[in-house]
């Protein structure tokens, strides 16, 4: 494994409500841009904690420079699992905010997702931002488009326009913009490594909190975030975490998905034990046997 480095910050905020994990590969660009729109769009307390990975983009110089910035470090890419295990420790808010360096967050985000914690009533929560993306990829997203990237990023209308777009809350919150409280993240034990780089270790977090008896998983509609597309994942090499899940949970995670956290449908309430069509249990059985074979 290689080795992690942490930095607290030069200058921390007392009493931060959120610790906002932003995890980045040699992407300076986006890193600095989302870190420009949570500055300028965050009202509710919060601190900032980045993992760089390798950072040969000037990222680590850019992040030392900035004060308010706490950061962990590992000279090769460790993925994203190891880099949010790392942030964890450097947290210091009672709710664990995970955010990619792609997205640009919008006014509201915050306090929308505040407004929720503060009213649930409990510990067992996961809430997500809708994130608005030039290529919807999800139903859990709003489809507009206002730049593919940096160069033809157009802030000034996303800004002025973003809030006149109808959408409502959502089950199945899973993705990042995301948000835990602490202790049910220590609970599960944080991300798993051995989906490492990260491919699939979202829905293997949803089930670690699935099993640990969370039925709030929901997604908010007015809190919102622009999301460019997954600069970064278009550039490491994947691992397979579409049958590590299935070896971890012996299921597909549209299983999960679908008939747990009904992702992508109007939210209206706690979920409930799936009820699972005979025909998936088969399917997932086949999986799991052709697994079993194989590794033999």
């Amino acid at each position: 494994m290689e080795k992690i480095q942490s930095f607290p910050a030069k200058r921390a905020f007392a009493n931060p409500y959120f610790s906002i994990l932003i995890p980045s590969w040699n992407n300076l660009a986006y890193l600095s841009l989302c870190i420009h729109s949570i500055r300028k769009h965050s009202v509710v307390p919060f601190e900032l904690i980045v993992h760089l990975n390798e950072s040969n983009d000037g990222s680590k110089e850019w992040v030392e420079a900035q004060e308010d910035i706490a950061f962990s470090y590992s000279e090769r890419n460790v993925g994203v699992c190891h880099a949010m295990n790392a942030m964890r420790t450097l947290a210091q808010a009672n709710y664990l905010l995970y955010l990619n360096d792609d997205m640009y967050v919008l006014a509201g985000w915050d306090a929308e997702l505040k407004r929720e914690i503060d009213s649930c009533g409990t510990k067992k929560f996961f809430f997500s931002s809708t994130m608005i993306e030039p290529r919807a990829q999800s139903s859990c997203s709003i489809e507009a488009d206002f730049g593919s990237n940096i160069e033809n990023f157009q802030e000034e209308k996303l800004i002025n326009s973003f809030d006149q777009i109808t959408f409502g809350d959502w089950h199945g919150s899973t993705w990042p913009p995301n948000v835990v409280h602490k202790d049910l993240w220590d609970l599960v034990g944080g991300y798993s490594v051995e989906f490492s780089p990260g491919m699939y270790s979202d829905p293997d977090f949803s089930m670690k909190l699935w099993n640990q008896g969370v039925r709030l998983f929901k997604g908010l509609g007015a809190s919102r975030v622009y999301h460019f597309g997954s600069i970064s994942v278009k550039r490491v090499k994947q691992n397979k975490g579409y049958y590590q899940f299935i070896r971890q949970w012996g299921m597909t995670s549209s299983t999960l998905s679908k008939y747990y956290l009904r992702r992508g449908l109007p939210f209206d309430g706690l979920l409930h034990e799936p009820k699972i069509p005979f025909w998936v249990h088969i399917k997932n059985a086949g999986y799991r046997l052709w697994l079993f074979l194989k590794k033999d």
